[in-house]
Formats: structure tokens, C-alpha cells, sequence
């Protein structure tokens, strides 16, 4: 029995080491990372450097390894080949405030080529799920970070204990609203407010604010604010706040079209006629604001048309603010019903152009400042050695007339085509 049992093990031993013999050749073969080499396009690379004709952009592991005139980076032999003559590259548009309440949203977002949202607000356990697996591999849908619920405390304590609760949950940012809706709902007190706020910094997290009023704006910079997610909307902004703003470095967002969605449903608004809006737009959206008794009732509605009357003022504080060198981060609150998103994104860029910004610094507005304002610059924004290949390809320069930035030929994301 014992010859028995030692035999018994040599031969399983033996057979072990067969079968790890057989598996060596197996682990040794497998394939290296495959290089993707884009060519032949013009550089939009989201810096303030000047574009470049004819060249290259090398992506493995969804990262860029090397970007740059064709003459200076050299394809490696079996890279994939994307051949993009007169075609342009530049960074994906990244959405400082959006809201995603499903992965269905952000596959709409990376649709139009936001490779990159911000939700500010009540997202789902689905969405917070794609924020942690982004961490491992690129997404097949935007990127997303998130919020977590708009807290709404009543108290300094109420508010300590909400921002206990989003920080247990992982959240990237905390959101608060101090806005009375037009007069309509209580605003939340200094006293609150400024407990979120020190209570999130105490805990190594940034504060989001929705607001309206220049007063409250004012307060809310003082008390420590981080992001002003939405444009002052009732009074120019005076040389105080200008002031203010710009020594915090706390950036600032417009959301131009969260104004227009309040008010351009009064009747069918020309984007409906659009391809590039219909290719992906939400079809029940479409048909629910295009009903006439709601047209009629945007029409008559008095905060829409109040809205409708502020957004001058919205855009004239963008342009005095852009001018004074506040930090400007693209983002459009899309997300509830008619706020188209990706495709908004794209309108708001152009409205921001008629607020008085170049092409070139609204581009940069949704690339490298909107990814710097996040703190998300070292990995997306620009188009650098390093950094995620997320990448969106125009038939036309968008630096000429920014209405190019419509004119979308594919989108990548971690150097892989999103499916449109």
C-alpha cells in the first residue's frame, strides 16, 4: 500500500509538470498591445499651441504614446493604421455639469462626442458602477463622475450628516442649490451652506453650487464654494465679484442652454431639423415638447419667458468674466426632459462663441479648462503623451466656425471607436 500510494504521487506530480510545461509556450505567446496609429490629420490638440498639418497620433493601451508631426513620430511595423487626411482631431469635449441617470445617457453623451461628463446630481447605482469600472479600462460610453444626491439639509447638523452620507458613497464632488426658483421655494441659509461646505472640505471634498442671484454668488465665494455650476443670471456682475473671482481661481459655468431649454419649445425649434440631432436624440423627448398645448404653455409661462429675458444677461457676464480671466468650464445641465444631451453641448459652444469667446477658447472651455477646473488634466483634455485617447474627428476645423464642431466624422474613447 505504501509503494502503492508513493507511486500514485510521483505520477501526479509528474503529471503537474507536464501540464505546466504545456502552459509556458501558451503565456509566453500572447500578443503584445497593438499600437493604433491615426495619420494624415490636422492637430487640434487642445493647448494653446497652434494646429498641426499632416500628423500622427500612436495610442496603445488607450493611452497616447506619441502625438506629432508626421515627420517626427514614426509608426511602429503592424500598427493598425487609421488613415485621416483633411480630416481634424481634437481632445473629447468634456461636460462640466451634465446629469446621467443611466449608462444609456452617457452611451448619448459619447454619441455626439462628450467623451467626458460631470454628473451633478442624483445619479443611479448603475451610473456610480461605470464611475468604478472607468478606473480598470475605457468605458465604451463618456466617462463620468458623480455627485450623488443635491443635498437639501435644513441645519448645520442635517448638513454635516448628508455630507457624512455622499462621502460614504465615493462621490467625486458634492452639489448644493441656493436658488429660490424665481421665488417660488425656500433658498437655503448661510448657516447651512456654509456648514456643507466646510463640513465636504474637512472630508478632502470640493463643493458644486447651483445658483441664480449675483448676491448669493457672492456669498457663496466667500463662504468657500469651489465650482459655480450655472451662470449669474439676474444682474451684471460688478467689479467685486470680477475681483473675487478671479483671485479664488474657482471656475465657472455657464449652462447658456439650460436658460433656452425653459423657453425654445414655445414652438418648433430648427434643430429638429438637424441629422446630426436626429441621428441620437431621445424620440419621446421629441414628441413631448413638440405636443401644442405644451408649446402653448411655454408660450404663456412666465418663468420660461423670464428665463428667456435673463439669457442676454448670462451671456454678457460670460464675456465680461472671460475677459477678466475667470476660468470658463463648458457644461449645459442636460439631462432632464429637453435638454438634449451631447447634442446641446455642441449649441452651447456655439452660443458661448456669440458670448465673446474665440473658437479656439470655447474649444478649449470643454478640453483643457473644463478638464483643469475638474482636476482631471492629468488624464484628459488635451491631446499629449500620456493622457486617455479619447478623441473626436471633424470634417471641418472647428477653429474657422465653430458650427464645425457639428460636422463629426468618429469618436474614440481610450483609442477605441465609439458605436454610433
Amino acid at each position: 500500500m505504501a509503494d502503492d500510494q508513493r507511486w500514485r504521487d510521483l505520477t501526479g506530480g509528474l503529471a503537474a509538470l507536464a501540464l505546466c510545461a504545456t502552459m509556458v509556450p501558451t503565456l509566453s505567446a500572447q500578443p503584445a498591445p497593438v499600437t493604433r496609429a491615426f495619420t494624415g490629420f490636422t492637430l487640434i490638440d487642445g493647448t494653446d499651441r497652434a494646429p498641426v498639418s499632416d500628423a500622427t497620433l500612436l495610442v496603445r493601451d488607450g493611452r497616447i504614446i506619441a502625438v506629432g508631426p508626421a515627420a517626427q513620430v514614426a509608426v511602429p511595423a503592424g500598427a493598425d493604421r487609421i488613415d485621416l487626411r483633411g480630416r481634424f482631431i481634437v481632445p473629447g469635449l468634456i461636460n462640466a455639469h451634465g446629469h446621467a441617470a443611466s449608462t444609456a445617457n452617457l452611451a448619448t453623451y459619447a454619441a455626439y462626442g462628450v467623451t467626458t461628463v460631470f454628473s451633478l446630481g442624483d445619479e443611479p447605482p448603475e451610473v456610480f458602477t461605470a464611475r468604478d469600472a472607468q478606473r480598470m479600462v475605457a468605458p465604451p460610453h463618456a466617462r463620468v463622475y458623480v455627485a450623488g444626491p443635491v443635498l437639501t439639509p435644513t441645519s448645520p447638523d442635517d448638513a454635516r450628516t448628508q455630507v457624512a452620507a455622499v462621502a460614504a458613497r465615493g462621490v467625486d464632488i458634492v452639489k448644493i442649490r441656493v436658488d429660490d426658483n424665481l421665488g417660488t421655494a425656500r433658498t437655503m441659509t448661510p448657516e447651512v451652506y456654509r456648514a456643507v461646505i466646510d463640513a465636504a472640505h474637512a472630508r478632502g471634498l470640493r463643493v458644486a453650487v447651483h445658483l441664480y442671484y449675483l448676491e448669493d454668488a457672492k456669498a457663496l465665494l466667500a463662504a468657500g464654494a469651489d465650482f459655480i455650476a450655472h451662470s449669474v443670471r439676474d444682474l451684471p456682475v460688478d467689479d467685486a465679484f470680477v475681483r473675487a473671482l478671479v483671485a479664488s481661481n474657482v471656475c465657472y459655468t455657464p449652462t447658456l442652454m439650460r436658460e433656452v431649454s425653459t423657453y425654445v419649445y414655445e414652438s418648433t425649434p430648427a434643430f429638429f431639423g438637424d441629422s446630426l440631432f436626429l441621428a441620437h436624440a431621445n424620440r419621446e423627448w421629441i414628441a413631448t415638447v413638440s405636443q401644442p398645448a405644451r408649446q402653448e404653455a411655454t408660450r404663456t409661462s412666465a418663468s420660461a419667458q423670464r428665463y428667456k429675458a435673463q439669457l442676454p444677461v448670462a451671456m454678457r457676464n460670460l464675456g465680461t468674466l472671460h475677459r477678466a480671466g475667470v476660468p470658463i468650464a463648458m457644461g449645459t445641465d442636460t439631462g432632464p426632459l429637453g435638454r438634449f444631451q451631447g447634442y446641446f453641448e455642441l449649441m452651447e459652444l456655439e452660443m458661448m462663441v456669440d458670448a465673446g469667446l474665440t473658437p479656439a477658447q470655447a474649444l478649449r472651455s470643454a478640453t483643457r479648462d473644463a478638464a483643469r477646473c475638474l482636476q482631471l488634466d492629468r488624464e484628459i483634455g488635451t491631446l499629449e503623451p500620456g493622457k486617455a485617447a479619447d478623441l473626436l474627428v471633424l470634417e471641418a476645423n472647428p477653429l474657422e466656425r465653430m458650427a464645425n464642431i457639428r460636422r463629426q466624422h468618429s469618436v474614440w474613447i481610450g483609442g477605441t471607436m465609439v458605436q454610433r
